[in-house]
């Protein structure tokens, strides 16, 4: 247990979620990312297998990896085939990969039914397979495909499967819980019996079908696999892998084993986002230790006690991994949250003082009207700035006007099927106003544009500032078209994000007042020279 390989595998079967497809630019931008991550093996793909695979093999010649070794996935040759013949075999030694990983079929039941060949045949592709790639100078990973169901099955042919790699050369066989419907003991227990019939280190590689693949790896380490393979965020095929976001700091800070180092797990929570972003795919907010949900604290009483004590309710310390507690503002808040959350940003509230009782009096009564800030702390912080005495606002909204127009003007460049959107807006900036208006591919566009019109006068920084996400939340369903809404706005300025809320029965409204808190909070948070 003192040597545990992590083998990646987000670029081949993490790329098989639905949803995901990684460009060749892509693959080569997170394989120097998990380099940096301090994993020991990467798999590319499979080379032949579709043209983008081929091309991050060629690409990835110029990769300088300083931690990991670059794996190229394939099968065991045909049945009927030589192995010199197989094109398949031939991919993988012309990949420029010195490692490939095979995978071969452990369950009888497969063998027969889906290759549609002899239990024997089989083992001759295992074997004859494994010496060609090790006769070219490669090294060999089997997986072993369907082992635990196979060993369920007839685990007599599954072990022969694996004792036939063993023999033929293999240095890695990687236990595949390829369905994802095994349970922990039964993994441990197949480990256990392999072990006395094998001499070669031994892997796992789990699905995620029964919610159970990071506790079956963590199952399998514990009786002494030594290469455990996963997916950066769980991606994968169905429902996914082993999630190598949470196994890394299980194995190093539950179970003592030092996979990678320190200062490498502190980069953990910026390579998962990371390869979320890659995959156009908004980063999962409740993942286990890299979510930005992972270590957020609602409740007064939890809040109270990390104020006493930083593991009062966390089960580790969010540095080691890179991420940090999020204190959540919301009408069930007690004073504590409200005083941490206020110190976060540089203002001291005193506990007992009248200050902290009205912010949280304000809160509730705008939660009560639709506004949330648990997912809006740049709306909860401009609330807590202009709270304060002699606190000046930036700029003030005089009026504003929207219109929509279902008959394009001429001249007018609009990408809507001939509707246009223009708004006027008049702000007050110190003792000038600014009459604006301007064109948007939709009202909530326009507003933006004419917003920022009138304010970069005066803060030329705010032309950084994109909007990245717009979220529209119907409050009363049973009040149709009457409703109350609530939208949220995420902005970014290419350094950091922040997001914002409004809610309004008034949609432009309700947008409005999310896209003016997100230009306040900026101009408050970057304060001119």
């Amino acid at each position: 247990m003192s040597a545990v390989q992590i083998f990646d595998t987000t670029l081949r079967d993490g790329a098989q979620r639905e949803g995901v497809s990684f460009t060749a630019t892509d693959k080569l931008n997170i394989a120097a990312k998990l380099d940096e991550l301090g994993v020991q093996f990467i798999e590319g793909g499979w080379p032949g297998a579709n043209p983008k695979d081929s091309e991050f093999f060629v690409l990835a010649q110029g990769l300088k990896l300083k931690n990991a070794a670059l794996v190229a996935f394939g099968s065991t040759r045909r049945h009927g085939i030589k192995p010199e013949d197989d094109a398949g075999l031939k991919e993988l030694i012309a990949s420029g990969a010195g490692i490939a990983t095979i995978v071969g079929k452990c369950s009888a039941k497969q063998v027969t039914q889906v290759l549609e060949t002899t239990l024997e045949e089989n083992l001759q592709m295992v074997s004859s397979s494994i010496k060609y790639l090790k006769s070219k100078g490669m090294r060999v990973f089997l997986d072993a495909e369907h082992f635990f169901d196979g060993y369920k099955d007839n685990p007599g042919y599954a072990i022969e499967v694996l004792q036939t790699a063993d023999h033929a050369g293999a240095e890695c066989l990687v236990l595949c819980d390829t369905n994802g419907g095994a349970l922990p003991e039964e993994i441990s227990s197949a480990v256990r019996e392999v072990k006395k019939a094998v001499l070669c280190q031994l892997g796992i590689h789990a699905h995620n079908d029964a919610e159970l693949a990071v506790a079956n790896t963590l199952a399998a380490v514990k009786e002494g696999v030594a290469q455990v393979q996963g997916t950066i965020n769980g991606f994968g095929e169905r429902c996914g892998n082993a999630n190598l976001c949470s196994l890394i700091p299980a194995l190093k800070l539950k179970l003592g084993i030092d996979c990678i180092t320190d200062a490498q797990m502190a980069r953990l929570t910026e390579v998962s986002r990371f390869v979320s972003e890659t995959a156009n795919l908004s980063p999962e907010a409740f993942l286990p230790y890299v979510g930005t949900s992972a270590f957020s604290h609602k409740a007064g009483m939890h809040v109270s006690g990390l104020a006493r004590w930083k593991g009062a309710y966390q089960h580790i310390d969010p540095d080691l991994v890179g991420n940090h507690p999020r204190i959540l503002v919301s009408e069930l808040s007690g004073r504590a949250n409200i005083i941490k959350r206020a110190g976060e940003i540089g203002v001291e509230l005193p506990a007992k003082g009248p200050e902290v009782t009205a912010l949280l009096e304000k809160v509730k009564e705008l939660e009560s009207r639709g506004f949330q800030y648990e997912n809006a702390e740049a709306s909860f912080d401009l609330l807590v700035y202009r709270a304060r005495p002699g606190y000046s606002a930036p700029f003030e909204l005089v009026d504003y006007l929207v219109v929509i127009e279902k008959e394009r003007r001429q001249g007018a460049s609009t990408h809507d099927g001939g509707m246009l959107s223009e708004a006027m807006v008049k702000v007050k900036v110190g003792d000038k106003i600014m009459h604006t208006a301007a064109e948007g591919d939709g009202p909530i566009n326009a507003l933006d544009n004419a917003l920022r019109k009138g304010l970069l006068e005066f803060y030329e920084g705010l032309a950084a500032v994109k909007l990245t996400d717009y979220k529209v939340r119907i409050l009363e369903e049973s009040t149709g078209t009457e409703s109350q809404v609530r939208v949220l706005i995420e902005s970014t300025d290419g350094v950091e994000q922040w997001r914002t809320v409004g809610s309004s029965a008034n949609i432009i409204e309700a947008s409005w007042l999310a896209l003016a808190d997100s230009m306040e909070y900026w101009v408050v948070t970057h304060p001119a020279p």
